[in-house]
C-alpha cells in the first residue's frame, strides 16, 4: 500500500447495543398492543381470504401496533431511547442547542407465524433518527438489512474482493439481532426485513425520532430537550 493517508468521509453511522433490561416490560407492553393490531388485521384478511376463495389468514402480514410512546408503561423506555437518538445525533458533530428531539411515532412491528412477513427496501424521510429495539429475534428469524444510502456509489458498484467480509465495498448489511438489541441509524438510511419463515417469533419495537427547532416544537411528544 502507498503512503497515502487513508481518510473515510461521509459514512453511514450506525449504532447497537445490547439492553436487555427493557425486554419483559415493553414484551408485556407489546402483547396489549399486538393483540389489538391482530384484531384491526382481520377486516382486512377477511377481504383476502375471499378475494383468493381461501384461508390464508395473516400468511405474509405484519402486525403493525398504533404508536406506544404516550403510553405511561413506556415511559421509562421512550426516555432512555431518545437520551440515545440524542446522543448518536451529538456524536455525529451536529449542534443541537436550539433544536429539540421529538418521536413522530413508536410503533410494535410482529411478523405472522404462518410466514412470509417481511418488510421491503424503505427509508424515513425527514426523520434525524430511526431506531429497532429486538423483543423477539434469533437466527431462525427476519434480520434488518441495511442498505448504503448513497446513490452515486450505488450508479458505479464493483464487485467484492470477498463478500464475507464487511468492506467498503459493501452493498448491504445483514444485521444479526437478539432479544435486546438495539440498532439506531440515521433516517435516511434503506433498509428491509427479508422474508421470515415463521419458525420462530420476531417482534420488534421500532420508532422516528425528528429534530425541531425549539420555537415551534409544541407539537409532539419530546424525548428529550
Amino acid at each position: 500500500m502507498s503512503n497515502f493517508n487513508a481518510n473515510v468521509y461521509f459514512g453511514t453511522p450506525v449504532w447497537s447495543n445490547e439492553v436487555p433490561e427493557f425486554i419483559q416490560p415493553i414484551n408485556k407492553l407489546a402483547d396489549k398492543y399486538i393483540k389489538k393490531a391482530k384484531k384491526d388485521l382481520q377486516p382486512a384478511i377477511k377481504e383476502r381470504d375471499k378475494l383468493y376463495k381461501r384461508k390464508l389468514g395473516d400468511f405474509g402480514l405484519s402486525n403493525h401496533s398504533i404508536s406506544i410512546n404516550k403510553d405511561p408503561e413506556a415511559k421509562e423506555f421512550t426516555a432512555y431511547c431518545g437520551d440515545r437518538s440524542y446522543e448518536f445525533l451529538d456524536w455525529q458533530g451536529f449542534d443541537l442547542r436550539n433544536h429539540s428531539l421529538h418521536y413522530t411515532e413508536m410503533w410494535v412491528q410482529e411478523f405472522s407465524r404462518k410466514g412470509a412477513g417481511h418488510h421491503d427496501t424503505h427509508v424515513h424521510w425527514n426523520q434525524h433518527v430511526t431506531g429497532f429495539y429486538f423483543l423477539k429475534a434469533s437466527e431462525k428469524t427476519s434480520m434488518p438489512v441495511l442498505h448504503d444510502p448513497r446513490p452515486g456509489a450505488m450508479m458505479t458498484k464493483l464487485p467484492q474482493k470477498d463478500g464475507g467480509k464487511i468492506t467498503h465495498a459493501n452493498e448491504a448489511i445483514h444485521y444479526k439481532v437478539k432479544p435486546g438489541t438495539m440498532v439506531l441509524i440515521p433516517g435516511y438510511t434503506p433498509h428491509q426485513y427479508p422474508v421470515d419463515m415463521g419458525v420462530e417469533p420476531f417482534r420488534f419495537v421500532h420508532w422516528n425520532i425528528q429534530c425541531v427547532p425549539k420555537g415551534i416544537s409544541n407539537a409532539t411528544s419530546t424525548p428529550r430537550t
